[in-house]
């Protein structure tokens, strides 16, 4: 029997599974938990779950991660029964273990989790349809409606300066001075780009510190892939995967949206004339997010959001470029040069959007 079975077997047996575990498969593409879809079946009815080994090396305190998780998804609850949705299909349900206890940890110590399977929907990695991508914008600013009112400072920082652009653009320049890998010399044209953008990475962090944008419960990892789209209606139901779920700024989520999703181009693409920041997409997932907030947003937070969208986009660019010169020690990479080729695309994003700033100014002010 593999190690890892070992482990597997013995998260389940601490699980209200009973003794009627049918199937036990490897579930989804995620590349951050072990993730499992286990099938049970109790009194005749079959039922499926999600079943997780959560990566300690990325989130290592499990107690405040599922803290958070239990909070929001429990502060959900109230609110869509509030509002006369369904709850088992519209935020994530934990199920606890047969101690009580959100959480299993596991001999080797990293802990397990259980979610309900939400059936009869679907998520998809790429924007294959636009509406898909105008209903994950929908569902985003629906989850920042929804948690409007959370106090987000009760929140854990599941990952220190997770989007604190004034401290990822130090650790930038921390990796450029050591230059470790001897890489400096061949990346010059993308360090002078992103040195000549000092100013855009102090932008957010000044105006939250100075209290004109408000601190919000954001999910941080905006991305189509985590949202669940209905099989049926084609709507968007829930949003998951909250291990990022911190307190941050609004803008965040929606510019993270706008990076990934509104790219012509792969995020690792080579031939950088295939990468744009398409403006029909734009304002598709612009008038979503805004009509998903129903008013939840101040009038200083729905002005900033194009900047959300540069600021992180450059951020991550600056991310992939550190990880290139560090060594790749952070993203996988499948290829060599492959984080530097997602810096590229990430800086070209930049420079496009520069040139379409007022077309995103304008749209921005059209939903506004």
């Amino acid at each position: 029997m593999q190690k890892n079975n070992v482990y597997l077997e013995e998260a389940i047996k601490h699980f209200p599974f009973g003794g009627g575990v049918k199937e036990v498969i490897p579930y989804g593409n995620g590349h951050i938990n072990d993730t499992y879809c286990v099938t049970a079946e109790q009194d005749g009815k079959r039922q499926r779950f999600i079943l997780q080994r959560m990566n300690r090396n990325i989130f290592s305190n499990t107690k405040e991660l599922m803290e958070n998780i239990v909070g929001i998804t429990s502060y959900l609850r109230k609110k869509i029964e509030e509002n006369g949705g369904d709850p088992e299909r519209e935020t994530l349900n934990v199920i606890p273990t047969l101690d009580g206890e959100t959480y299993y940890t596991d001999s080797e110590g990293f802990g397990w989790r259980v979610y309900l399977y939400i059936e009869g929907a679907t998520t998809y990695d790429l924007v294959e349809n636009p509406e898909d991508f105008y209903a994950s914008a929908v569902a985003f600013g629906h989850f920042q409606s929804l948690l409007a009112d959370y106090p987000a400072d009760t929140l854990h920082e599941t990952i220190k300066n997770f989007h604190n652009t004034q401290d990822r653009y130090q650790k930038f320049l921390e990796a450029v001075e050591k230059d470790v890998m001897g890489r400096v010399k061949d990346v010059q044209e993308e360090i002078a780009f992103i040195k000549a953008h000092e100013k855009d990475t102090y932008v957010c962090q000044e105006m939250l510190k100075a209290k004109e944008l408000p601190l919000r419960v954001t999910h941080n990892d905006t991305k189509l892939n985590n949202i669940m789209i209905d099989d049926t209606t084609g709507k968007a139901i829930c949003v998951i995967d909250l291990d990022t779920v911190m307190p941050g700024l609004s803008i965040h989520d929606f510019g993270d949206s706008i990076r990934f999703g509104a790219s012509t181009g792969a995020e690792d693409e080579v031939d950088l004339s295939k990468v744009s920041c398409s403006m029909e997409l734009y304002e598709l997932y612009t008038k979503g997010f805004i009509e998903g907030c129903k008013g939840r947003l101040t009038k200083k937070e729905l002005e900033m959001l194009p900047m959300g969208a540069k600021v992180m986009t450059l951020e991550c660019g600056m991310r992939f470029l550190t990880d290139y010169l560090q060594g790749d020690t952070y993203f996988k990479i499948h290829r060599p040069n492959h984080n530097l080729d997602r810096c590229r695309t990430q800086l070209k994003l930049v420079a496009d959007m520069e040139k379409k700033w007022d077309i995103m100014k304008k749209i921005n002010k059209k939903y506004v």
